[in-house]
């Protein structure tokens, strides 16, 4: 028996093929690109689904293909897609990272429905989420608003053109403020915000068998024996449990294009400011604490086309000239939010920052201050989870940045724990294709699927007297980010008032 995963990022769609053991059978890739312009953040379904189609092809090698009996779809959560009765994007899909709906997140905010909406699921109104999306498309593009049959994330897009079936699982329906308690959507607020609930996907348990690949497909990707759609769930959640997390005081840091830290937790966390995030976790007692945040590994390419990019070997020259600086990067210090910021700031105003630059500093110091703002910005996370009595005693790294050691022990450093690298790169797809199995019966638990399929690379202990030095430097990357809050809104509507939104970026993030 084989697992098919089909795995987009923002930076690209993927293809992996894995055996019941965790074993990598088959693997494909193509880059995916994003269109930037002012606060929109877009992209292209056709591209998804066209590049899709590819991927699964590309991978789908002689000797796997009949072993195929599963397949399984993960991706970005509150990414917005309207679509037709036929499943056929109306738009440009309004991505994760996206600022636009800041009006119509702060109008869902001060409705008195909402307030019960955030009693129960903790979740904070922000433009990043699904419903001032939508309410935003009904304010501004009101064709397309009126024209959807459907309001979708990728994951349910994917799964909709698989099967024919529009559904989601609970835990991309918590985008939408979806209860996963009570099992419904905010029926209250939707009436107030007048967006039909028909018009949200159906809400099922990750795990579940949702339908068959429709004909059309099979023929597609030559399949003769029939293959079944399972749910899993949106990419952050899918890296935590593809991590291996082996209890309640293992954090899981999964650095790809964005960082998501997330622990596993017996008692439900409800954080009153909303900073970090509480998800029942699907059959059984436990919660996932914690969030993403806007960019991890992006940062990186950042930095790359900044100062790095007519190098041969940009990464391995990045690394090595962040060792040539020192500790704290000769006391310079790095905002790193270049697209704003979610957890645990929420703050879509702030904006990527150098404190303290002086006259001896190079890019070597700069590209050092980069990657201690990765372990700052995951410090600040431990710090939300231990006001609520979590304890992290190690970290588990996987993503793109865990294979830049130096970033994984400046992380040991500055949060004072044991870090361990995951030795599979692709743990998004893995912890897809553990919680397809869970649902079939493969697997009983998270753990034991785990305990199967989950090796460990190396284990990075922290420096105790780099850990001191950072303890100072992080406690001035807190105060710089808190004397700046007030002028982050200040420039954005400086900005607002003396450019335009009309000229356009094209990028692989």
């Amino acid at each position: 028996m084989a697992t098919l995963v089909l795995n987009m990022g923002l930076k690209s769609i993927r293809s992996i093929i894995f055996d019941e053991k965790g074993n990598k059978l088959s693997f494909a890739s193509l880059p995916i690109e994003t269109k930037l312009k002012g606060n929109s953040v877009t992209q292209s379904p056709l591209e998804w689904w066209n590049k899709a189609i590819q991927v699964i092809k590309l991978s789908l090698e002689d000797e796997v293909r009949e072993r195929v009996q599963f397949i399984t779809v993960t991706s970005s959560s509150s990414c917005l897609i309207p679509v037709t009765e036929s499943g056929d994007s109306l738009c440009d899909a309004i991505m994760v990272s996206d600022k636009r709906a800041t009006v119509e997140s702060d109008f869902i905010e001060e409705q008195i429905e909402f307030r019960e909406v955030f009693k129960n699921t903790g979740l904070p109104s922000d433009p990043y989420l699904m419903l001032p999306k939508i309410l935003w498309l009904k304010n501004n593009e009101s064709k397309v608003y009126n024209s959807a049959s459907y309001f979708l994330s990728p994951n349910d897009f994917f799964v909709y053109k698989l099967t024919g079936f529009c559904c989601t699982d609970e835990l991309n329906a918590q985008k939408y403020h979806y209860d996963i308690e009570s099992k419904s959507y905010p029926s209250p607020l939707l009436k107030k915000l007048e967006i039909p609930i028909e018009k949200l996907p159906k809400v099922y348990t990750p795990g579940v068998i949702v339908g068959q690949l429709i004909n059309k497909m099979s023929e597609e990707f030559g399949f003769k024996q029939d293959v079944k759609i399972v749910l899993s769930t949106y990419d952050a959640i899918c890296a935590f449990i593809g991590s291996g997390p082996k209890g309640t005081r293992e954090a899981c840091d999964v650095s790809g294009t964005v960082t998501s830290l997330r622990i596993f937790s017996d008692n439900k966390v409800h954080d009153n400011k909303g900073r970090i995030l509480n998800t029942p976790f699907t059959n059984s007692k436990m919660h996932i604490v914690g969030g993403s945040n806007n960019l991890g590994g992006g940062l990186i390419e950042w930095v790359k086309q900044c100062y790095y990019i007519n190098e041969k070997y940009p990464y391995e020259i990045m690394e090595m000239e962040a060792k040539q600086s020192t500790e704290g990067a000769k006391g310079l210090i790095f905002l790193p939010y270049l697209m704003g910021e979610r957890a645990p700031l929420w703050d879509t105003d702030a904006r990527g920052v150098y404190f303290g630059i002086e006259r001896f500093h190079t890019r070597k110091d700069m590209t050092r201050a980069v990657f201690e703002s990765a372990g700052y910005t995951i410090r600040s996370m431990i710090d939300v989870m231990n006001e609520h009595n979590i304890t992290v005693e190690s970290i588990r790294v996987s993503g793109g940045l865990s294979r830049i050691q130096l970033i994984s022990q400046i992380k040991a450093d500055i949060t004072g724990k044991n870090v361990v690298v995951v030795d599979e790169f692709e743990t998004t797809a893995l912890g897809a294709a553990i919680i397809a199995w869970i649902g079939i019966g493969v697997y009983s638990s998270v753990f034991d699927a785990s305990e199967e399929c989950i090796k460990e690379r190396m284990i990075i202990l922290p420096n105790k007297q780099n850990h001191e030095l950072y303890n100072e430097m992080y406690g001035l990357f807190k105060e710089s980010y808190s004397s700046l809050k007030k002028l982050f809104k200040r420039r954005t509507q400086i900005v607002k008032s003396i450019y335009n939104e009309k000229h356009e970026t094209v990028e692989n993030l």
